[in-house]
């Protein structure tokens, strides 16, 4: 599709250059993995998707302290084959985040959750998910228990979005057992998204790690992300997370998992609303530099 131009209307993906290997303020990297997905899917098309709609949008922001330009941003590519040599993405994880102030890992199913906080050796976890991820075994519904068995406290993980029927009473148990600091669905109903975060930042500390799992939005928004339900958080308020986050000094990297771009709607809903959580944490992030 050719898309319009105007010289006066600067499209978002043109400040995501090639990486040139020089530090950077915002740096992303795809991890297209999916082959040890619970349910079968094309989660590794993903990455590249997101970036081709980054193009529908340009800089402008309501925040008077945001400004995209001045943030320099650069794009280090897809890592190959993440589902076949973790301990190799993870290496060039953690030589991407060296090079930045924040690192925007794009996945990919949520198995890249662990890859992404081991390459960038984060000392705390903040989930915006639907889901506890504490699964046995290797998988997309496992990264929070492999990191917390790796050696984080449950103690240093928040969770924020776990959703009412979409666990089980003895992941609930578990959870409970490890530590985590769980700010459940009903809760952000009644507060505001600030004081939620702020709860969250207090809990985690400093070097901390977002998993953005895109299934905690309500399915109407995210209708490639097989496990959403009816009843998750609304486009907006994942938007403001990603402001927070990125805003936040404390996160150094943030992880966007979980869609399948192969069954987004014809509208593109599910990855435009990725492309927007990137925007919005390249926004925070201008307002601290």
């Amino acid at each position: 599709m050719v898309l319009p131009h105007d010289e006066l209307w600067q499209r978002a993906s043109t400040l995501f250059l090639d990486h040139n290997g020089a530090h950077v303020d915002a740096l992303l990297i795809g991890v297209p993995a999916s082959a040890t997905s619970i349910s079968p899917t094309n989660a590794d098309k993903t990455p590249d998707a997101i970036r081709e709609v980054l193009a529908k949008y340009s800089l402008a922001h309501s925040n008077s302290k945001v400004d995209l330009r001045k943030v320099s941003i650069a794009d280090a590519g897809n890592i190959v084959s993440p589902d076949v040599d973790e301990a190799a993405a993870i290496s060039l994880i953690r030589n991407a985040q060296s090079k930045s102030k924040l690192l925007i890992a794009l996945g990919g199913d949520n198995s890249i959750t662990y890859s992404v906080f081991a390459g960038v050796q984060a000392e705390a976890l903040i989930t915006l998910d639907a889901h506890h991820d504490l699964r046995d075994g290797i998988n997309n519904g496992s990264p929070v228990r492999r990191i917390i068995e790796s050696g984080l406290s449950g103690k240093k993980v928040v969770q924020i979005g776990i959703a009412d029927f979409s666990n089980s009473p003895e992941y609930v148990a578990r959870a409970r057992d490890f530590g985590i600091h769980v700010i459940s669905r009903g809760a952000l109903r009644n507060r505001p998204l600030e004081d939620i975060w702020r709860e969250a930042l207090e809990v985690a500390g400093t070097r901390i790690h977002v998993d953005f799992d895109m299934d905690v939005c309500d399915r109407s928004v995210v209708p490639a992300c097989p496990a959403a339900a009816p009843g998750g958080i609304s486009a907006d308020e994942i938007r403001q997370f990603a402001f927070l986050a990125g805003q936040s000094k404390n996160v150094i990297s943030m992880d966007i998992t979980e869609i399948d771009s192969t069954i987004d709607t014809p509208d593109a809903r599910t990855i435009r609303l990725a492309a927007l959580v990137i925007l919005e944490a390249v926004a925070g992030l201008s307002t601290r530099i």
